[in-house]
């Protein structure tokens, strides 16, 4: 990785924009602009609500599963692998932090059962260098992955 040096990972260009907007925050809806999405979302029980809808964190659970999953086959197809059968779970944890505030914590689990564990370890943490997602929460909330 670095020396401790901050490296700037921020866009050169922007090549695409997604657009959401929330209705009525945890106890409402979502939708996108392109009419994509349209969700109900709802507070989960163990924060006190009904859990009748999805919630910011499952979305960004998915969001970020995804990403890592995608950046994993594009460092494995650079290193001449296919990856077909992998797979990224992620949990995404909320609860509330230091600063009178919330924060959350990410736990990535990858599946990789065509390549041995070292080669596995080297593309996870290629794939953690490139995945936007990576980029934005790394030194901001706790990313642990897990091979299995």
């Amino acid at each position: 990785m670095t020396d401790g040096a901050v490296v700037d990972t921020r866009p050169t260009k922007i090549m695409y924009v997604a657009e959401a907007t929330a209705h009525g925050g945890r106890n409402g809806y979502v939708t996108s602009q392109d009419g994509q999405l349209e969700l109900k979302v709802a507070m989960p029980p163990a924060l006190g609500g009904d859990g009748n809808g999805t919630n910011p964190e499952q979305l960004f659970a998915a969001g970020f599963s995804a990403c890592f999953h995608n950046a994993l086959v594009m460092v494995g197809r650079r290193a001449g692998l296919d990856l077909s059968g992998s797979t990224v779970a992620a949990k995404v944890g909320i609860g509330p932090n230091k600063q009178r505030g919330y924060g959350l914590a990410v736990a990535l689990s990858v599946s990789l059962p065509v390549v041995d564990e070292d080669v596995a370890a080297t593309l996870v943490d290629a794939a953690h260098e490139v995945c936007p997602y990576s980029n934005a929460t790394r030194g901001n909330i706790e990313v642990t992955i897990l091979l299995g």
